[in-house]
């Protein structure tokens, strides 16, 4: 999922009442992992979510209140206690939440994270809970990557720093982590929330026709950063691709071997000939690349086989790590449904690697 904490930079700092919610625990069956984050403004549900149903309105009641007085608070509740009787889906664990009501005290490390993030830098946001009076809390944040230390006590860096690093460098999206530190003043304790904040997987679809249209537009809302490549301008352009991030127009092949492929790349090649796809799949032989996949029928995968195979294009190693035909066997018959069989594998190859 694209991080919330880019959301908050696109906001203007002087909007008032705005909340910020994310889990940092649970206990047995929650409506969500520690992670999850929602953005309130007044009260009002601007992006993400802690669980839905009662629990997010519960918070969503919170955020209203705090939004106001500026008091962060962090919650336990108890989903079969403290949320109302009258829902019916309760799941019965135990959810902690830290609702800062000053996000935008954070906005300069929220632009650290924005620019890390565009530059394919990953990193862990850590967030300091310094708990006052009651539920009452203060609370800090910071960004780190594998090259960038923040500005903080070598107290407190001594044990957070080797824990991000371990974090970054297990490429785990979802190892978010809580720490409880030991703090002169013992009555302020401090709880560290380590989260860590990745670079969306890239999906680099070669062609711009009506496949590549429909499955650019679910790569997006799927959390990939999607780039069209395709040397017809009629087609790579910003009216009909709408939804991609990045589009080339340029010949197929050649504009792949200048990619720069990294591991969480991939290639969906789905251009509107034989030797588009062929220049297209010797290109990203000898890649980094999480996926490969190419579109067509048993017939013409064959063949193509047999003539990279002769023509000592690629091995036969190389060619068993191809997906093709490529997508799910969903049955498909429209374009929409090709594309949606693509996604679906993507997301399963996407799942699998996490």
């Amino acid at each position: 999922m694209k991080s919330i904490y880019l959301k908050i930079t696109e906001l203007n700092k002087s909007i008032p009442g705005l909340v910020l919610a994310t889990v940092t625990g649970n206990i047995g069956s929650t409506p969500q992992k520690p992670g999850s984050s929602a953005l309130f403004e007044n009260g009002k549900l601007l992006a993400g979510t802690v669980g839905g149903g009662m629990v997010e309105s519960t918070i969503q009641n919170y955020a209203g209140t705090l939004g106001k007085t500026k008091e962060s608070v962090f919650l336990r509740l108890q989903l079969n206690n403290d949320i109302t009787k009258k829902d019916k889906a309760i799941c019965g664990g135990e959810i902690s939440i830290l609702i800062d009501a000053n996000p935008e005290l954070h906005f300069s490390v929220f632009d650290q994270v924005k620019k890390s993030f565009a530059s394919g830098i990953p990193g862990v946001l850590i967030t300091i809970v310094t708990f006052c009076v009651a539920n009452q809390v203060l609370v800090n944040r910071h960004w780190i990557t594998m090259k960038s230390v923040p500005s903080m006590s070598e107290e407190f860096l001594k044990d957070i720093l080797p824990v991000g690093k371990s974090i970054i460098l297990s490429g785990k999206k979802d190892d978010f982590r809580s720490m409880e530190l030991e703090s002169q003043e013992k009555e302020n304790p401090s709880l560290v929330l380590l989260e860590p904040i990745f670079p969306l997987p890239k999906l680099v679809i070669a062609g711009a026709g009506h496949i590549g249209k429909s499955l650019s537009y679910l790569g997006k809302m799927l959390d990939f950063e999607v780039t069209v490549i395709d040397d017809r301008s009629e087609y790579a352009n910003q009216e009909n691709l709408p939804d991609a991030d990045h589009i080339v127009v340029k010949e197929i092949g050649q504009a792949i071997k200048e990619m720069a492929t990294e591991k969480n790349t991939y290639f969906v090649i789905v251009t509107r000939g034989h030797s588009d796809d062929a220049e297209a799949l010797k290109a990203c032989f000898g890649s980094r690349a999480s996926y490969i996949g190419m579109i067509g029928s048993k017939a013409k995968v064959a063949k193509m086989h047999a003539e990279f195979i002769r023509e000592k294009w690629a091995t036969e190693e190389q060619w068993s790590s191809i997906y093709t035909p490529i997508g799910l066997d969903i049955r498909s018959q429209t374009v929409e449904e090709i594309a949606v069989s693509i996604a679906a594998q993507l997301i399963q190859i996407r799942n699998s690697k996490d």
